[in-house]
């Protein structure tokens, strides 16, 4: 921590409670002044909120979560001058995972929102099959609809996945198509839940045995790859790499968006080989466009 202040970056903490008990103003008050001693003692810089469960429109959860933000805010910023407090929100708006939050409430009470632009398949509505982690056309659709909704640009963070999803094919056609097995999350017929997360230098390191290579599909603008496993099983890798990285942050840079971050540092390798610590440069160097 002490190494990151001396570069003049900030460090802060991840808060997360559940939002049944947030209705109670008091249970509130008592969360944000443990949250704001917790940050003082250990001389950090601020709090991120990551909440992530379900809340219907125009309930109380929905009005108490926005409250607790503002909150937040207020407390942080009076008890720790210059002190940051920033919120994680879904790729889009339009309820994902029933995440129906007063999104504009929220941007207006923080410093800004950090969007989680990955598992963009948690919820498929469509055919079961392997699909891009963050494609770039339903990506750049969720800012869309952010700003569209009155936030700010310069409010909206991008979040980009350095992991990716390893999907199990029960079929895997000539045309690279992978039906994935049903896994239903929160109302959806199928989801990311079928596969699981891997993080790039898993990934990487799979190249050189796979079936295929790095494969692109132009229409996602995403990377995979295919291998079969140890019991002849073929599998579908769909992750984010320096070229679809760096495509979209060309999107915040033109549309000004406030900046870009990833989820996460450890998913790099950086000790090893010359060509692993390449990669590793690679990916930091996406998130900066020239």
């Amino acid at each position: 921590m002490c190494y990151a202040h001396s570069k003049g970056c900030r460090v802060v903490l991840k808060g997360d409670i559940s939002v049944k008990k947030i209705i109670d103003s008091a249970i509130r008050a008592a969360w944000i002044n443990q949250q704001v001693d917790l940050a003082k003692i250990q001389y950090m810089d601020g709090i991120n909120i990551d909440i992530e469960q379900e809340i219907n429109p125009f309930s109380a959860e929905y009005y108490a979560l926005t409250a607790l933000v503002k909150e937040t805010t207020d407390a942080f910023h009076q008890e720790i001058p210059g002190s940051q407090v920033t919120f994680d929100v879904p790729w889009s708006p339009e309820c994902i995972d029933r995440r129906c939050y007063n999104y504009t409430g929220i941007a207006d009470s923080c410093d800004f929102v950090f969007v989680m632009s990955y598992d963009e398949q948690s919820q498929v509505w469509s055919r079961c099959i392997a699909r891009a982690n963050a494609p770039y056309n339903q990506t750049l659709a969720g800012y869309d609809n952010y700003t569209f909704m009155g936030i700010n640009q310069k409010k909206l963070v991008m979040g980009v996945p350095w992991y990716g999803y390893d999907y199990t094919c029960q079929n895997l056609s000539k045309t690279h198509e992978c039906i994935i097995e049903k896994t239903a999350f929160r109302g959806a017929p199928c989801s990311d839940a079928a596969g699981h997360q891997v993080p790039y230098r898993t990934i990487m390191s799979q190249v050189n045995s796979s079936l295929s290579g790095i494969l692109w599909d132009e229409e996602q603008k995403a990377p995979y790859l295919e291998y079969k496993d140890s019991g002849g099983v073929f599998h579908q890798v769909w992750f984010d790499d320096p070229r679809s990285i760096s495509q979209k942050a060309a999107y915040v840079k033109k549309h000004g968006l406030r900046g870009i971050g990833m989820w996460n540092a450890n998913c790099l390798e950086y000790s090893g080989s010359f060509e692993t610590k390449q990669q590793t440069e690679a990916m930091w160097d996406a998130l900066m466009p020239k």
